[in-house]
């Protein structure tokens, strides 16, 4: 079906009302939806040097689900419950993906622009509420890490923070040089860090608590002029529902050959 302006947007809606349609209720639903459709077509790519020979990670959208239900499944275990929030500090990466539709499968997601200052990161956190934190082992050439672990030990709801280490995206002989010449971090003290990949692994592909049949809120993204706290206040959050997440994918989630990219899911959307 050709899509080429306002015109034909309102032709869709004129066809049926959105409840009418055949569209799945749930993030999960709508991901399990189009995995039963094209199950070995790519939906995921990354790789962090653009060379042609470089390394590169790929996931077809049946590795997507299994991967995107193990986050959840991970969340859930960490105690986030559909009203919880799991906020984010990443650059582009796979495990940016899989945190974004992991977290709001099982709770609520929040990304956080990696671009912010630690004090800036603190204040979303805190009006976020957020329990869990997923952010950047030390890495070379990047202080998200550093300033991440500022920011937590000044939200005093975090209770983990779950690292992503950039360096399995590195090949030889750059990736021997990097653990030599890695950051010590002090981590804050009552917060407990764990690694992203390796407490994934762990989980099943096989979501262990129920998909609600409900909508409710999914993401809250941080908007506003600063992305963070401006004169003392607090940034304004915009609140994405299931619904609504499922409207603005339905389109692209449908076609057998989407892409998901990873850049999407790394900055704050400002809404004006």
């Amino acid at each position: 079906m050709a899509y080429g302006g306002m015109e034909d947007r309102n032709r869709i809606e004129q066809e049926m009302t959105w409840e009418e349609r055949d569209v799945p209720v749930t993030l999960y639903g709508l991901l399990s939806q189009t995995t039963a459709k094209f199950p070995n077509n790519n939906a995921l790519s990354y790789q962090i040097f653009s060379g042609p020979k470089d390394k590169v990670e790929t996931f077809n959208w049946q590795q997507l689900k299994d991967k995107t239900t193990q986050a959840a499944n991970l969340f859930r275990s960490l105690g986030i419950g559909a009203t919880d929030v799991v906020a984010y500090v990443l650059p582009n990466c796979n495990e940016t993906v899989l945190t974004l539709w992991g977290g709001g499968v099982a709770g609520i997601a929040a990304p956080i622009n990696p671009l912010l200052e630690a004090e800036q990161i603190a204040s979303i956190l805190r009006e976020t509420g957020a329990k869990v934190v997923v952010t950047l082992r030390p890495f070379p050439k990047t202080d998200v890490a550093e300033k991440t672990a500022k920011a937590v030990a000044l939200a005093p709801d975090v209770h983990t923070v779950l690292e992503v280490d950039l360096l399995r995206y590195v090949s030889p002989p750059k990736s021997w040089i990097i653990p030599l010449i890695r950051s010590k971090m002090q981590k804050p003290a009552g917060k407990a860090y764990k690694n992203f990949n390796e407490e994934l692994n762990k989980q099943s592909n096989t979501l262990q608590f129920e998909d609600v049949q409900e909508d409710r809120v999914a993401v809250l993204f941080p908007h506003g002029r600063h992305h963070g706290h401006a004169q003392g206040r607090a940034a304004p959050l915009f609140r994405l529902d299931l619904q609504r997440l499922a409207r603005a994918n339905t389109c692209c989630l449908m076609k057998p050959t989407a892409y998901v990219p990873a850049a999407d899911c790394s900055t704050s959307w400002p809404v004006r």
